[in-house]
Parts: structure tokens; C-alpha cells; sequence
């Protein structure tokens, strides 16, 4: 998958470089980038065979957990041109604060 809108994420880590878990947080990420950016998703079965605890949405939306769940990142997969678009990544009290299925 191509990824882009990793700006979105970049930006969240400057403005959190020295909290705390903010490095394991940012290792998780890079983790899961490198397992996406290595997928070819054909759809939203896939996206659950490399990360079961990921979440379906509507509007072709997925969310996954980051760091043991701490932080959610919700993206937009476009399964047959094989792009995956960062939307939002947040702690967990920040994803409870916007509409994953319009961010």
C-alpha cells in the first residue's frame, strides 16, 4: 500500500516530542507503517488478517490501535488503487472527541 498523510502523524509527534510514551508510541507507528506499506489489501478482510484488532468503518474507513491501544489512527483505504490515507492519529481521549466516519 502507498501511505500518505503521514504529515498528520509526524505533526502529533513534534508536538508531543518528550511526553511520555511518546517514543514507544512513535516505534508502534513505524512498525505498523512498514507492515502497511508492505501489504497489498484487496479489500477489508485483509485489513483484519494483518491486524485483527483493527476496526471496520463505513466509507471504506479502517482504525487501528496503536500502542497497545493508547493511540488510534483512522485512515482511509482506497483497496483498488492500493493507497491507504492518514485521516487522524490521537491518544485515545482524542479519538473520542471527533467522528471517525467524517475526520
Amino acid at each position: 500500500m502507498i501511505v500518505i498523510g503521514t504529515d498528520v502523524v509526524e505533526r502529533y509527534f513534534a508536538a508531543r516530542a518528550g511526553h511520555r510514551g511518546i517514543r514507544a508510541a512513535r516505534a508502534q507507528y513505524d512498525a505498523w507503517r512498514a507492515i502497511v506499506e508492505k501489504a497489498q489489501w484487496k479489500g477489508p478482510e485483509d485489513v483484519k488478517k494483518a491486524h485483527p484488532k483493527a476496526s471496520i468503518l463505513k466509507g471504506s474507513r479502517a482504525v487501528f490501535n496503536i500502542k497497545g491501544n493508547d493511540y488510534r489512527l483512522i485512515a482511509i483505504v482506497q483497496y483498488a488503487n492500493g493507497v491507504l490515507m492518514i485521516r487522524f492519529f490521537g491518544s485515545h481521549e482524542d479519538y473520542d472527541k471527533v467522528d471517525a466516519e467524517s475526520v
